[in-house]
C-alpha cells in the first residue's frame, strides 16, 4: 500500500468521529495496538529529542525499505507515533523523504494538539526523515 493510500485510510477512519474526545480515544487505541518496543531498543540513541514525553524510535532496513518501531510513555504520543509508523514504515528512503503527510492536517490532529505535543510530532517526523536520509546516503543514492 502506498503512503497516500495509507493516509486516505487513516482520514476515513478518523472521519467517522465528529467529537475530538472520540478521536483521542481512537488515537489511544491505535497506540495500544503498537507492538511493544524491545527494552534493548529503549536507548538514549533511539530517544527523540524535542518531545516532552519519552519517545523511542528504532529504524531497520531490509530489502531497500525502512521499517520503524517505536514506543512512548504517554498514551496520546504513543498513538501519534503509531500513526507515523503506519504511514511511513515499509517504504524506501526516497518515498519517505518525498512524502507529503497531509493526513495530519486532514484529520485535524495538528490543531488539537498542545504546543508541546505538536513540537513532539514535528520532532518524530524529523527523526524518521533523518533515518531515511541516512539510509539513502549509506546506499550511495544521495
Amino acid at each position: 500500500m502506498s503512503i497516500n493510500e495509507t493516509q486516505e485510510e487513516i482520514i476515513e477512519t478518523f472521519a467517522v468521529f465528529d467529537d475530538w474526545m472520540d478521536k483521542y480515544a481512537l488515537l489511544i487505541e491505535m497506540g495500544n495496538q503498537l507492538e511493544p518496543l524491545d527494552e534493548s531498543h529503549k536507548t538514549v540513541n533511539n530517544l527523540i529529542e524535542g518531545c516532552q514525553s519519552r519517545v523511542w524510535l528504532q529504524a531497520d532496513r531490509a530489502e531497500g525499505r525502512i521499517f520503524f518501531r517505536g514506543e512512548s510513555d504517554a498514551v496520546i504520543v504513543k498513538g501519534i507515533i503509531s500513526l507515523l509508523i503506519k504511514v511511513l514504515s515499509g517504504h524506501t528512503p526516497q518515498e519517505i523523504l518525498d512524502a507529503d503527510l497531509y493526513f495530519i492536517e486532514k484529520i485535524g490532529l495538528k490543531e488539537h494538539l498542545s504546543p508541546t505535543r505538536s513540537n513532539g510530532l514535528v520532532a518524530m517526523l524529523k527523526q524518521m526523515r533523518m533515518y531515511a536520509l541516512a539510509f539513502r546516503i549509506k546506499d550511495g543514492d544521495a
